[in-house]
């Protein structure tokens, strides 16, 4: 994870610690409840304002699912983009450089300059089919 200049606090660095030992996008809920499982006294609200604030500052990924919940992953610094599993929910980060020159070509055509994109790829892994 990247760090920032975020105030370290007791649950900051709790919600930190269990997204760093998972390996697929969670709700905030299910963060909750591995906090609760872990012991911690953590409250819902805190939870969704860390990983608020962790999200804002680019220390985790947040993509949304068909239902529009947002979900949380920590991810490698790099720019990056994601197989996900629609079954399970692994994740799996991708280096695409051609879609990198895909994005940059299009732009140039349409007359846009790029200011960022993200790219999640959903489907079945091989473990679920």
């Amino acid at each position: 994870m990247k760090t920032t200049n975020l105030r370290s606090t007791k649950q900051r660095k709790a919600v930190s610690e269990i997204l760093a030992s998972i390996t697929k996008f969670s709700s905030a809920q299910e963060v909750h409840a591995l906090l609760i499982s872990r012991g911690e006294k953590v409250g819902l609200a805190t939870v969704y304002r860390t990983l608020q604030a962790l999200a804002e500052t680019g220390t985790i990924d947040v993509l949304r699912n068909d239902g529009g919940e947002a979900l949380y992953r920590a991810c490698s610094t790099d720019h990056h983009h994601h197989l996900v599993c629609t079954v399970c929910s692994k994740t799996t980060e991708i280096s695409a450089p051609e879609v990198e020159i895909w994005t940059e070509k299009i732009a140039r055509e349409k007359g846009y300059l790029i200011s960022g994109h993200t790219i999640e790829v959903f489907g079945v892994c091989k473990n679920c089919r």
